[in-house]
């Protein structure tokens, strides 16, 4: 049975506004009790009956309009205000002065809170500040002068309403993050899927393509070779990773949409740079590359030579053992060294090959690689046997880890790493070791 999958659209403020809407029938009907409680007290009642009949009919008609921030709209907000200032400014005409004087409530009472709540969940607390400060000196107005209890009154709506205020805007803050989580999780999850499928299907052809074509031979085979390249890379590309994630939409209202990835920063050199993305494109049916799980931190020049160091010997694999041979890249990161050997299957090198061809001029290895590895403080030792191919030994300083407390390869180890009082390890023991 196939799932069936549902939106849902979260809102912290969703459950402010619905409380907002109860609040403001449930004060309307409070201030029509008190003016129904104390209307012989009223030197003129009509005007009072007339502003509740108002205040009675706008309660009820903008429910609608409190139910969201959608229509919760500027000029919505400045009517719900200019009524509850109206019934504040009506109460000397409607009241005995008496009573005003002795702290008697306005005509809309505690309603005229709504209004300033409004302003509060709709724009935070700079709105909330506004509309209480309207609501302060409109009750000013009406008793006449400042007392005690004006004073009190509206310093507790001023208070309450810009506390609110400032909780809806980190309530909202809040709602963008977990929104953007959210769609990084989900992101995740399709990508996962995506793997699976690409596993079970495109992966196994394309080791199927690469199989059939080199047994039948031929032009077959150089299908086939192409096939596993583009098996490795994908292979790659399904492990390597979200990229970041950024430009997220912050409407709240709507929930957080992905609008562009970006791609990673190039590097600045301004700090270390993790070798391993840069080796891992020279990874292909030919060549395997074998890395920590770890990053493998080094400074960003002495990353980017060290890679072009490793690109050359392996364009001196393709040039010179054939394009039948094999070769395999090997990281190892040890506390006072980054060393990366390059081996390949190859015929070798004859004896004093070298040599020869840096007196005839052509200086790729010499410059390529050792002088690379030079440039950065390093060493590149070569060994080759022939009949049993060419393994070629980078070792980079732990002083150039692009860190303060990395290791100093003039400290007792050594430049070359050796331990001991030994020479340090040529690509001849460290193959006899694996």
């Amino acid at each position: 049975m196939a799932k069936r999958e549902h939106v849902m659209r979260m809102s912290v403020e969703q459950p402010l506004w619905r409380a907002l809407s109860a609040y403001r029938v449930l004060t309307m009907l409070y201030a029509i009790g008190l003016f129904v409680s104390k209307y012989g007290e009223f030197v003129r009642p009509e005007v009072a009956i007339g502003y509740f009949v108002v205040l009675f009919v706008w309660t009820f008609a903008t429910l609608p309009r409190v139910a969201g921030a959608a229509g919760c709209t500027k000029p919505f907000l400045a009517a719900d205000l200019t009524i509850a200032l109206t019934g504040v400014l009506l109460t000397p005409v409607a009241d005995a002065h008496e009573r005003i004087v002795a702290g008697g409530p306005t005509l809309p009472s505690i309603w005229t809170a709504g209004s300033v709540l409004a302003f509060a969940i709709k724009g935070g607390w700079r709105w909330a500040a506004f509309a209480s400060a309207l609501v302060g000196v409109a009750n000013v107005v009406q008793r006449g002068a400042p007392s005690q209890d004006t004073l009190h009154n509206v310093l507790l709506v001023w208070v309450a309403s810009i506390a609110i205020g400032y909780v809806v805007e980190v309530a909202r803050a809040s709602e963008r993050t977990l929104a953007r989580a959210l769609e990084i999780e989900a992101a995740t999850r399709e990508r996962e899927r995506l793997a699976r499928d690409i596993h079970d299907g495109v992966l196994q052809v394309l080791a199927m393509v690469q199989r059939r074509g080199t047994a039948l031979g031929g032009e077959a085979a150089d299908l086939g070779r192409l096939a596993g390249e583009q098996e490795v890379a994908l292979r790659t590309l399904v492990s390597g990773g979200l990229v970041p994630v950024s430009r997220v939409s912050e409407d709240a209202a709507q929930g957080a949409l992905v609008r562009a990835v970006d791609e990673p920063d190039a590097d600045d050199g301004s700090g270390p740079r993790d070798l391993r993305p840069l080796l891992a494109p020279y990874a292909s049916a030919k060549v395997t590359f074998s890395e920590p799980g770890t990053p493998v931190p080094l400074a960003a020049d002495a990353a980017r030579e060290l890679a072009a160091a490793v690109g050359a010997a392996l364009d001196n694999v393709r040039r010179h053992a054939g394009a039948d041979a094999r070769a395999w890249i090997l990281v190892e990161d040890e506390p006072d060294a980054v060393i990366v050997t390059v081996r390949d299957d190859g015929p070798g090198i004859p004896e004093g090959r070298l040599a020869q061809a840096e007196g005839e001029g052509r200086l790729g290895v010499s410059l390529s690689i050792v002088g690379r590895l030079r440039e950065i403080g390093g060493t590149a030792e070569l060994v080759s046997v022939p009949g049993q191919g060419t393994e070629v030994e980078l070792r980079v300083p732990g002083d150039r880890r692009g860190r303060k407390d990395s290791a100093d390869p003039e400290g007792a180890h050594g430049p070359g790493g050796a331990k001991d009082g030994q020479g340090p390890r040529g690509p001849l023991g460290r193959k006899a070791e694996r």
